[in-house]
């Protein structure tokens, strides 16, 4: 998650969904933002105390860790964000990042289907650079309850646009988004990866997701 004090929001970061490029745009703001610095101190000793504070949050943190930690009027308050994508599309993401980043975890595979199968193995110890992309993309926007706690949820697949609409809500509207990790290995078409049984798996599979975000096999 990124949290700005100056510009008021809190940005939910999920795995493979454009997020890296959305940060990075966000972070050009830091330096203008004066509680940047004492929170980054805050952070560092809260380390060496063993007590974390809601200062800085890990990367793919969900959203009840910072209503858990923050203040809640200062939490109610804040515009808070996420991007989703579409689940079939995500997982040959997924596929292409482990296999261009961490391939020695997936040296026994040989293709897209093969993977699958294994990832969504329940008998598969767990891995976190494999599973964070194997667990529900609404559960980093909920609370305990199951409440959505974020305020917009933009889409990959609208990804320009729905930054244009946040840095509009954030009070920036001139901010660029780069392209950070473009992929260069795999067909445009997610669609093309797919059997009729693998698509029903991860359909299965990410059901919560696909009935919740409203996304189809075919968009």
């Amino acid at each position: 998650m990124l949290l700005s004090v100056k510009y008021n929001f809190l940005f939910v970061h999920i795995a493979k969904t454009g997020g890296t490029s959305v940060r990075a745009a966000l972070q050009t703001l830091r330096w203008r933002d004066p509680w940047y610095y004492p929170m980054f101190v805050c952070s560092r000793l809260s380390h060496l105390s063993g007590h974390r504070l809601g200062s800085k949050f890990p990367r793919h943190s969900r959203i009840v860790a910072a209503k858990e930690m923050l203040p809640e009027p200062f939490f109610n308050q804040l515009f808070k964000f996420a991007i989703v994508r579409n689940p079939w599309d995500l997982q040959v993401s997924s596929y292409h990042h482990i296999r261009r980043e961490r391939p020695h975890l997936i040296a026994h595979i040989d293709d897209f289907g093969q993977f699958m199968h294994w990832k969504l193995d329940p008998e598969r110890p767990y891995q976190y650079h494999v599973d964070t992309s194997i667990q529900s993309q609404l559960d980093y926007l909920i609370d305990l309850e199951g409440k959505v706690l974020v305020d917009f949820i933009g889409h990959y697949e609208n990804l320009s646009d729905d930054f244009n609409t946040i840095t509009q809500r954030i009070g920036v509207p001139n901010l660029k988004l780069p392209h950070k990790r473009k992929a260069t290995d795999r067909k445009k078409d997610y669609r093309s990866y797919y059997s009729d049984e693998l698509a029903a798996l991860v359909g299965d599979h990410f059901r919560k997701d696909i009935e919740g975000l409203g996304y189809s096999f075919d968009p």
